[in-house]
């Protein structure tokens, strides 16, 4: 198969809660290693520089408006290769079946999909205590402190890595009201069987506490696409994992181009 555009024009996408600053240096190492590409990030409606706007309650709506965005900025100018995160998959997986002229493949990272996969793997069971405990915690540091414990199994960044992500919540705060609109839209999104006609590879984390594996695992078994697991780290797999992460879409990128 032959796709000369392919991996030319690379938009990002994050998770709940979460926006374009949470993905730290992970653009510059993806845009390194892809030097010909153009590289992209946008907030999802009610985070980052949106956090003004009240988020959807459901991925098609959320969509609707990541879109509009793109258009506005002229990032479809030419097909996109999606990379996207847990609640920014499900996103980028509608918005492969919705707007297939728009994207040429994707890349999902821990994601899940109600559809195939119980509530209690798609939030596990062993952190409910952890995440609830999180809209109660009223010290900024403290809740993104334990956020990073909840998403990350690297130990050497912690305090830094928290502190960052501070600062990024005092400056542009996720309201509680965005938080649980995005969670419904996260907990209902039950796509159709349909198969996506692009190239997707699937990477997830073995040691992933908030979303279990065997949710990507669920994706891989239904559709048959290629799925990579890292043996350690966290939910945040560009953050703990990145170079990983990118020699993994490397390779993957070479298969589809052949």
């Amino acid at each position: 198969m032959t796709n000369t555009g392919f991996a030319k024009n690379w938009l990002l996408l994050r998770g709940l809660s979460r926006e374009v600053a949470h993905w730290g240096d992970f653009p510059a190492i993806l845009q390194r290693d892809f030097p010909n590409a153009r590289v992209h990030t946008l907030d999802l409606p009610g985070t980052g520089c949106l956090y003004q706007q009240t988020s959807p309650n459901r991925i098609e709506a959320i969509l609707a408006q990541v879109r509009q965005q793109a258009l506005d900025e002229g990032f479809l100018e030419q097909p996109l290769t999606l990379l996207a995160y847990s609640l920014g998959g499900m996103v980028a997986w509608e918005w492969l079946k919705t707007y297939p002229g728009d994207v040429n493949g994707a890349v999902l990272l821990n994601t899940s999909f109600a559809s195939l996969s119980p509530f209690y793997q798609r939030l596990r069971w062993q952190s409910y205590c952890k995440f609830l405990a999180l809209f109660l915690e009223s010290n900024l540091y403290k809740r993104e402190a334990a956020i990073l414990e909840l998403v990350s199994n690297r130990s050497d960044v912690g305090g830094l890595i928290a502190l960052e992500w501070t600062r990024i919540q005092e400056q542009r705060p996720v309201s509680m009201q965005n938080s649980l609109r995005q969670i419904i839209a996260a907990a209902t999104y039950r796509p159709n069987a349909q198969k996506p006609t692009q190239p997707v590879l699937l990477l997830s984390s073995q040691k992933d506490r908030l979303v279990s594996p065997a949710c990507s695992s669920a994706i891989q078994k239904r559709w048959q696409f290629d799925l990579v697991t890292h043996p350690w780290a966290g939910h945040d797999l560009c953050l703990d994992q990145p170079l990983w992460v990118v020699e993994k879409i490397k390779r993957w990128v070479g298969t589809v181009r052949q």
